[in-house]
């Protein structure tokens, strides 16, 4: 006789909340947090220029994580709550 074991918790964590849609990126600021490798440089640095050419967006904050597979920093997650946007990027 086997016994099966059910390895999946017995309740699922809360679902988290979507942030409200922005209406326009125009005059907003946008932060982007980079995990540190190489293939972010080049992908951030394009898309500040379109976001700011083609959108209008008023500043751009860029950011590098200490620890490329560890959640981004304290001090970046306290900035968030000034930025409009955030792109979060990986660099493979």
């Amino acid at each position: 006789m086997f016994e099966v074991l059910d390895p999946t918790p017995g309740t699922a964590p809360p679902a988290g909340r979507l942030a409200p849609r922005l209406d326009t990126l125009e005059g907003k600021t946008v932060g982007f947090i980079s995990n540190g490798k190489e293939g972010t440089k080049g992908f951030f640095k394009h898309l500040d220029q379109i976001l700011r050419e083609e959108y209008g967006v008023a500043s751009v904050v860029s950011r590098t994580k200490s620890n490329y597979s560890a959640p981004a920093d304290p001090h970046i997650v306290a900035e968030i709550k000034g930025w409009d946007a955030v792109v979060s990027g990986l660099g493979d």
